[in-house]
């Protein structure tokens, strides 16, 4: 399934703490993380934007603060985290630089990406640092998480990740090769999936516990990951990262298991607009607004000529004509107030009229479905 692989304008890279660091020592496998880098570097050089959500943070910072080996109460694994994370950004950027690449480190909680206003402040981040060429190394708030930190849950934190910044595709890199109908480990004569097109109840039957050692998440989560993602219009891959290159060795046919979504992320994000939010106000536009939004267009704030409702940014609103007849809906950049305070002015005046340099569209045409 290279072809998916290849052809994603956007990708999401999740890595395992069995693949970055050692079980025994607690280091961090440095020569693989370089093969990773150089695989990452010839993903870029193809014109793809690349993401990075890793785990390993409390498995490195566990072994220098002389932590036990065995289960750690919350508190440890929080302290572990905080000295591991620095030592993860470190290895990146290390690894990284030699290709000429900038490494920006992002720490998110799974509320983060849930809720809305702080949602939409990370996937700006996450979009201006990829309009920088930069590569986002994401992991699990662990410092400040709880409950999230007993499961190791980064398997849906990348799934998030990858439908938050619109990814065309989610790569699971663990210590197995995909999906079996029955534990692999466990049993000789499990049989390998190669493709899953729906995560249904006996697909979900199929999961077995996570492996000992430092990986925590196990089949379990990746089948949630899996619902996210292709729920986003995100293809997502389950593949064996135990070896070097492991992307060029999914790239070049390595078996492994592609969630495959029936959509695109544009349209899965359109649909999930259209049908799941209800909207807390009215923006009426004029008729050269009207038009503009039937060809595609966004919304600018010079089209507007009434704000109903209170709303805050990111909230949906309905878009109407002067008529009263109802256009669509979208995601609205400001919020009500602000949006009143700009209204029928063009977007090169918003900065003086707010004081801050906002979007120049008060809806983008990707946050936007039209009746």
């Amino acid at each position: 399934m290279s072809v998916r692989l290849n052809d994603a304008r956007r990708l999401v890279i999740k890595i395992g703490s069995a693949l970055l660091v050692e079980n025994a020592t607690g280091l961090i496998r440095t020569e693989w993380l370089q093969s990773l880098a150089a695989d990452v570097a010839a993903l870029r050089e193809k014109g793809q934007e690349v993401l990075i959500v890793s785990s390993g943070a409390i498995a490195v910072g566990r072994r220098h603060l002389g932590l036990s080996h065995g289960d750690l109460r919350l508190e440890e694994k929080q302290a572990a985290a905080a000295t591991g994370q620095i030592r993860l950004a470190h290895a990146f950027q290390d690894a990284l630089l030699g290709h000429g690449i900038t490494v920006a480190q992002i720490l998110l909680t799974l509320d983060d990406t849930e809720e809305r206003r702080r949602h939409l402040n990370a996937r700006a981040t996450l979009q201006q640092l990829l309009d920088l060429r930069a590569v986002p190394v994401i992991n699990e708030n662990d410092t400040v998480a709880t409950s999230e930190i007993r499961f190791g849950d980064n398997d849906r934190l990348a799934a998030r990740v990858a439908v938050m910044t619109g990814a065309d595709a989610l790569v699971l890199l663990s210590d197995i090769d995909g999906l079996y109908n029955s534990d692999p480990r466990l049993n000789d004569n499990a049989v390998h999936i190669p493709e899953v097109s729906v995560v249904t109840p006996e697909i979900e039957a199929m999961a077995g516990a996570a492996a000992t050692g430092y990986a925590s998440g196990g089949m379990v989560t990746k089948l949630q990951a899996a619902k996210i993602a292709l729920a986003g219009g995100c293809h997502m891959a389950v593949a064996d990262g135990r070896s070097s290159n492991p992307l060029q060795a999914l790239i070049g046919g390595s078996q492994s298991t592609w969630f495959v979504s029936g959509a695109t992320p544009r349209t899965a994000r359109k649909r999930w607009i259209a049908g799941s939010l209800k909207p807390k106000g009215v923006l009426t536009v004029d008729d050269g607004a009207g038009k503009a939004l039937r060809n595609g267009r966004s919304l600018l704030p010079a089209g507007i000529s009434q704000v109903a409702g209170r709303f805050e940014r990111g909230d949906l609103v309905t878009v109407r004509a002067l008529d009263g007849c109802e256009l669509g809906r979208g995601l609205c950049a400001y919020s009500s107030q602000d949006a009143t305070s700009i209204a029928g002015h063009k977007s090169s005046e918003i900065e003086n009229i707010l004081g801050y340099r906002g979007r120049d569209e008060v809806i983008h045409r990707d946050d936007l479905v039209l009746d």
